[in-house]
């Protein structure tokens, strides 16, 4: 309706229109702010506190382990006799150096599901981790620990002890494996004995589904220019690469240089 001076009336009804856009885009914006503060908890929750909690546990672990092996720092000296350091042969594989008396390499006894039995220590990354067997999720990688694939070499065997890793959350052990360069050592302590492995080739990036990596000759099937050819002591290192995805997976090889007894 228009006034006799040509101005617009406005309506009840046009009042009330407004008036319920303006709740519309009230309660819209409280949503959207809502939602927000909810996906910054959760990426609180992701990068802050699944990191200190599985770190926490696996310190303990560590701790535990230590214990239980009862050297007080998980490095003890060994014996002053036994099997002596070993080195790697012309081939590729790991030879025993002589030593003082006759005796096997001691190797670590194989585990059950989801048992942490072993210290991995990276002195490049100042890591010292527990690993577990197995690479489940809720049961071993998501508190922290390194998992070890079922069915690869254990440590100290001829073979591949392969493991993997989260890149990140929930501890992100492997998050700076890319900061690992050839000549590098892993070592690997147990309850008999520390095995001292040098890092030999990294594998920069892989399908996820390169299952050649953690054969017993590690070798990639997507990318054959990058393993090994012949039998040894090797240790494959896995994890997701790029950061923050699960696309793709990178390897860090290692072969056995030194076996350390208790």
């Amino acid at each position: 309706m228009l006034a006799a001076s040509g101005v617009r009336v406005v309506g009840h009804g046009d009042r009330r229109r407004r008036a319920r856009r303006r709740r519309l885009l009230w309660g819209g914006g409280e949503a959207l702010v809502t939602v927000g503060v909810l996906l910054a908890l959760l990426v609180v929750h992701q990068l802050w506190w699944t990191n200190r909690e599985a770190r926490r546990g696996a310190e303990r672990q560590v701790q535990a382990l230590e214990r239980e092996w009862g050297s007080g720092n998980g490095r003890g000296a060994g014996p002053s006799s036994g099997p002596g350091p070993v080195s790697p042969g012309p081939s590729g594989a790991t030879k025993r150096a002589p030593a003082s008396r006759s005796s096997a390499v001691p190797v670590a006894a194989a585990p059950r599901g989801s048992q942490a039995y072993a210290v991995l220590d990276i002195p490049r990354l100042g890591l010292r981790v527990p690993v577990a067997e197995g690479v489940s999720k809720a049961d071993v990688l998501d508190k922290g620990y390194v998992g070890h694939y079922r069915g690869t070499g254990q440590p100290g065997r001829a073979g591949n002890f392969a493991l993997a890793g989260h890149r990140n959350t929930h501890g992100e052990p492997f998050r700076y494996l890319p900061r690992l360069r050839r000549g590098d050592a892993i070592e690997v302590e147990t309850g008999t004995a520390t095995y001292t492995y040098d890092v030999d080739q990294v594998l920069p990036q892989t399908s996820a589904t390169d299952s050649g990596v953690i054969r017993p000759v590690p070798r990639s099937l997507d990318r054959p220019s990058y393993g090994y050819s012949s039998p040894g002591y090797y240790i494959t290192l896995t994890t997701c690469t790029p950061e923050f995805t699960s696309r793709y997976r990178m390897a860090v090889w290692g072969k056995l240089v030194s076996v350390r007894p208790r």
